[in-house]
């Protein structure tokens, strides 16, 4: 599957990007850099609620700066910064993680303190020595790094003696968390965060955030779930934590057990799910590891447990131990020098090995130029036979929104294939056409509901889908519900604020047979139809009997499909003639 892109930059702002700050406890500030536009450093992070990238400084004796912001907020925070201290005044940098978007301003930050002593973990250290290598040849020196390899201190004086905790995941090998005794404050780097950018430091009213933090959640951590699980029992060996700051987002007091128990709740039910697939890649500049998580989000969505291994930082035992315990498993590779990494190559080899051939596969990867390593592993595992649940998946340079919306598609279609696999081989239980159960669900059956073409967009990514459970729900506003299974590929663009527009078929078979079709993933849904775009920017069916045009205002979690409350803003009949198409069924167990 090959994804048609080309780069795209980051948009100037509407509203300027600033940095604010704020005492949080005793010698400690927050430098909020915000935005509000949605940002590329996590292109997976489909929400367009802005972003605050959160640094800290601890003023005492000796002076931290933890987790300085990525290359977005580069001049604004050293301007920040250089208004309150002399750069020769800071003893350490912190490191929640390393990547190289940050890289930029940590670039600045050694122009202006060369000896400046960096805190991080084992796996950061060895990052950051390569990102620097040709500027420490070229000034000949080397950093000065402290490197965290346990549960190491750091006293700045005044009473602030810091604990590190390393915590490391798929995503981020080299986590770092930094306790501060003192002022009990647990820097929580990508943990309790949330991407929503506003002028509230601290998280009062903290149930408005409930539906972006469940969504940062989503999309960061639920495929590492047992490694989010095995950080909380770790922060809950920090006594009487005060508040989280996490890098982005509100900070965390008032909704922190809430939060805290939610994490656990969310991953262990990610955990608990019936199905698993083992996620193996390697990311040489980033691109491979957006692709995983996009496929990661895909599944999980599809109620697919995930257990994500980062070639790089695994052992051949933790593969093959995913491998014997997945019921399918996707491999990634960038490709270098016209090959697959050494890791890539070596995890092939203990799949081959040790798969069964009935297990699902899935292939992805990035590339520069013209991608070998995807053919190399698509082949192999072709040739000893096993199924493919996707096409493999191509990506050139950079992932855009489009790239990362067909990825989730994918793995969606790979989930559904798994439990039609599973269907197959359960034993089927012998028809009981009297039982209460199937009466029941022949009576749940006689509820009907009007066909309806769903059609949603946010930025260059838009989806449709045939809606039957629709009502309305209000008169004053006019509003109306709509159910959406989780695992439908639309479900991602249909969160609170998201516009759609809600296409009422006419009685007639055309358009209901088009929309049930199978989509391959990135198809286009509306391709050969008659169409216009609404006001909102969704896409109208001119053979529709009616349109209206909506906007979400809240949604709920009901079991295996999220109910969808939206309100009307916008309405027209295209046939006044016309007759609604109703959707009727002899059962209450699928549509």
């Amino acid at each position: 599957m090959a994804v048609n892109q080309k780069e795209r930059g980051i948009a100037l702002s509407v509203k300027p990007r600033d940095v604010q700050n704020f005492w949080v406890g005793q010698d400690t500030k927050v430098l909020r850099s915000r935005t509000w536009d949605r940002l590329k450093f996590e292109v997976e992070y489909s929400l367009q609620r802005g972003t605050t990238a959160n640094s800290y400084i601890i003023e005492a004796d000796k002076i931290a700066l933890i987790d300085p912001p990525g290359e977005s907020f580069t001049e604004n925070y050293l301007q920040a910064v250089g208004s309150r201290l002399n750069w020769d005044q800071v003893n350490y940098i912190i490191l929640g993680h390393f990547n190289a978007n940050r890289g930029a301003t940590l670039k600045a930050i050694l122009a202006k303190a060369p000896d400046i002593q960096w805190v991080c973990s084992n796996p950061a250290a060895l990052a950051l020595r390569e990102y620097f290598q040709a500027e420490m040849a070229e000034a000949d020196f080397n950093l000065n790094i402290l490197t965290v390899k346990g549960e190491e201190t750091l006293n700045l004086g005044q009473g602030h003696d810091l604990r590190f905790i390393t915590t490391p995941t798929p995503r981020w090998p080299d986590g770092l968390l930094t306790y501060d005794t003192l002022t009990r404050i647990l820097f929580s780097d990508k943990f309790f965060g949330a991407h929503v950018c506003g002028d509230q430091v601290f998280d009062e009213g903290w149930k408005v955030y409930s539906e972006d933090r469940q969504f940062y959640y989503d999309c960061l951590h639920a495929a590492q779930a047992q490694q989010v699980l095995t950080t909380l029992e770790k922060v809950a060996n920090f006594p009487e934590v005060q508040f989280y700051a996490p890098n982005h987002g509100p900070m965390v007091r008032y909704g922190k057990a809430e939060l805290t128990h939610l994490y656990r709740q969310w991953s262990q039910k990610q955990k608990s799910q019936e199905l698993r697939v083992a996620l193996l890649y390697a990311s040489a500049y980033g691109n491979t590891a957006t692709v995983a998580q996009a496929i990661a989000r895909g599944l999980t969505k599809s109620g697919v447990a995930v257990e994500s291994i980062n070639c790089e930082h695994a052992s051949a035992t933790e593969i093959q131990a995913a491998i014997e315990n997945c019921d399918g498993f996707i491999i990634g590779s960038p490709t270098l020098g016209g090959h697959a990494p050494t890791q890539i190559q070596a995890a092939l080899g203990i799949i081959l090995n040790t798969a069964s051939t009935q297990k699902l596969a899935g292939v992805f990867g990035s590339f520069g130029w013209s991608g070998e390593a995807i053919d190399l592993l698509a082949g192999k595992l072709k040739d000893a036979g096993f199924k493919f649940g996707f096409e493999p998946i191509r990506v050139k340079f950079k992932p855009t929104d489009i790239t990362i919306q067909t990825c989730k598609e994918a793995a969606i279609d790979f989930a559904q294939a798994l439990k039609r696999s599973q269907k197959r081989r359960a034993i089927r239980p012998v028809s009981a056409t009297s039982s209460g159960a199937d009466r029941t669900a022949q009576a749940v059956g006689r509820l009907v509901g009007s066909l309806c073409v769903m059609s949603c967009r946010r930025g260059d990514v838009e989806s449709a889908m045939l809606a039957s459970w629709v009502s309305q729900a209000t008169f004053n506003p006019p509003g109306l519900t709509v159910s959406v299974a989780k695992d439908r590929a639309l479900e991602s663009l249909t969160y609170t604020g998201d516009p759609f527009v809600l296409n009422i078929l006419e009685e007639g078979k055309s358009l209901r047979k088009h929309f049930t079709k199978q989509f391959e993933p990135g198809e286009d849904r509306f391709a050969g139809m008659e169409t216009e775009i609404a006001k909102n920017g969704c896409v109208v069916l001119k053979q529709a009997v009616a349109y209206l045009e909506c906007s979400i205002s809240q949604r709920m979690e009901c079991g295996d499909h999220w109910v969808i409350y939206a309100t009307v803003t916008n309405g027209s009949v295209l046939n006044p003639e016309g007759t609604t198409a109703v959707h009727y069924r002899k059962t209450g167990t699928y549509y």
